[in-house]
């Protein structure tokens, strides 16, 4: 071969090579897809969020809907310390689970960072809160366990996860619903799942509060009694009287769902609307609604930001009514 051709062919060869790494950066956010995706959870390991995160890993990783999926805890603040991380975060492969715990926690925590400033992608799920005591507890009821709230004030302790939260909000409606003063409460507040549930039964705490899921096995195991749901009807695996059922006027339930940092491309929201959209309609995603028993709620686009924005609107009051921000 003549040097010429040799040159030539070798021109070829770089060409070639370029053109492959161009189709990389492409697919690494750049195009249609996304090569690697993040997603962040605004707590530590074990609670709705954690899971949240881990079971979209799961099922955008068996989807094969992106090139990898990393999963990172970012706790604080009822998810607020993980919003202003977002607030600086540049990606625009990134998403952050949220959810009406942040909601809360953003106007009982004055947190700077907004969820406002986000780009809204899809709400994803919806969960019932269960109030649980330790299995050989005293209190076999709600109204026992509010009755000794009112008679021993902080002297009754009742965990959950982070101040303004979900779980908070609706250990003061129970308070409420029986004329008692929110003053009383003694809220004890962890930022991840795994550590509110250790500490029930270590019999750290009298009671506690969060999403059925996270408590589900330990009821079902003996370990933990449930007194009551906040749904609007019975969770068909537990068989608990709802709150309203108990004639205490009490429904609440908590979702979840994915927003990315504000000011990203209309391109690159698209995308990831469109990743979170197919990856709720696989199968993987579907199996993992079943193994966690939730609820399926999803919103995206337009329907999710008003449907956020009207969440930021109610519980604002909410907080004040039960005297969690004046």
């Amino acid at each position: 071969m003549s040097a010429g051709w040799r040159r030539a062919a070798v021109v070829a060869a770089v060409g070639l090579v370029l053109a492959g790494c161009g189709q990389a950066a492409k697919s690494s956010g750049g195009g249609d897809t996304i090569g690697k995706l993040e997603i962040m959870a605004p707590a530590d390991p074990g609670g709705g969020w954690d899971q949240t995160a881990r079971a979209m890993q799961a099922a955008v990783t068996g989807s094969k809907l992106a090139g990898s999926v990393q999963v990172s805890n970012v706790g604080g603040a009822g998810g607020t310390v993980g919003l202003q991380k977002l607030s600086n975060e540049k990606s625009d492969s990134y998403l952050m689970i949220t959810g009406l715990v942040m909601v809360g926690a953003v106007e009982t925590n004055s947190s700077k960072a907004r969820l406002e400033e986000t780009t809204p992608i899809a709400r994803l799920t919806a969960e019932d809160e269960v109030l649980v005591v330790p299995a050989d507890s005293p209190y076999k009821t709600t109204e026992e366990l509010l009755a000794a709230v009112q008679e021993k004030g902080k002297g009754v302790s009742i965990t959950g996860g982070s101040a303004g939260g979900t779980d908070h909000i609706l250990a003061g409606m129970l308070l409420k619903a029986k004329d008692i003063d929110p003053a009383k409460l003694n809220y004890v507040p962890y930022s991840g799942g795994g550590e509110s549930l250790a500490a029930l039964l270590g019999k750290k705490v009298d009671a506690g509060i969060s999403g059925i899921g996270e408590y589900r096995e330990q009821i079902k195991a003996g370990k933990l009694r449930a007194l009551g749901t906040s749904g609007p009807a019975q969770d068909q695996t537990l068989k608990v009287p709802t709150f309203k059922e108990q004639n205490l006027g009490v429904e609440l339930t908590n979702w979840r769902g994915v927003v990315a940092p504000g000011g990203i491309s209309p391109e690159a929201k698209n995308r990831l609307t469109k990743l979170v959209t197919d990856m709720h309609a696989s199968e993987q995603w579907k199996a993992e609604l079943t193994k966690k028993g939730w609820t399926d709620t999803f919103l995206s686009g337009s329907e999710f930001s008003t449907f956020l924005n009207k969440e930021i609107g109610r519980i604002r009051p909410a907080l004040q009514n039960i005297g969690l921000v004046k």
